[in-house]
């Protein structure tokens, strides 16, 4: 596996379960986007609900705690065209903020393992890194889809 995914803790423990529900599901996500052979990884910050708080508040102006943030660093079509891109070192494609905390509290509320809370966390913050998106109904059916069919091909179920 390519170093697909530079994950970093803080505030909270470092976790290798953690590490490699994230390296699994990005492996997956790439290989579904034919991301496998461009010189490109994703940031993961782990952290707890007060540091997502400060970053949605700070990037956002919304002064509330949530589950998962996203960065892109590029647009939809830049993504695109990134095949054509040649580099000279590894590019980032963004950030993904992740609660620990609210992973667990999800998983519980929604009935399902704390794998495929966080596993889903990843997966959607990758498509928002991608330019995709849920606002309008009919773009949220588009990303619900390619959502699920990455945790499908992982078998992770509800």
């Amino acid at each position: 596996m390519e170093n697909i995914a530079e994950i970093e803790f803080r505030g909270i423990e470092e976790n290798i379960e953690y590490k490699n529900i994230i390296n699994q599901v990005l492996e997956e996500c790439f290989k579904t986007e034919n991301l496998k052979n461009l010189n490109v990884y994703m940031s993961i910050i782990l952290t707890t609900p007060e540091e997502i708080r400060k970053l949605n508040k700070e990037y956002r102006n919304i002064d509330r705690e949530t589950d998962v943030l996203s960065f892109p660093m590029f647009e939809k079509s830049e993504i695109e065209n990134l095949v054509n891109y040649v580099s000279n070192g590894a590019e980032a494609l963004g950030d993904i903020v992740i609660s620990i905390d609210r992973v667990k509290d999800q998983a519980i509320e929604y009935g399902h393992s704390f794998e495929r809370e966080l596993s889903y966390m990843v997966v959607h913050g990758f498509y928002h890194i991608m330019g995709e998106d849920h606002i309008e109904e009919k773009d949220k059916i588009i990303m619900r889809e390619k959502e699920e069919n990455v945790l499908n091909k992982l078998n992770i179920k509800r």
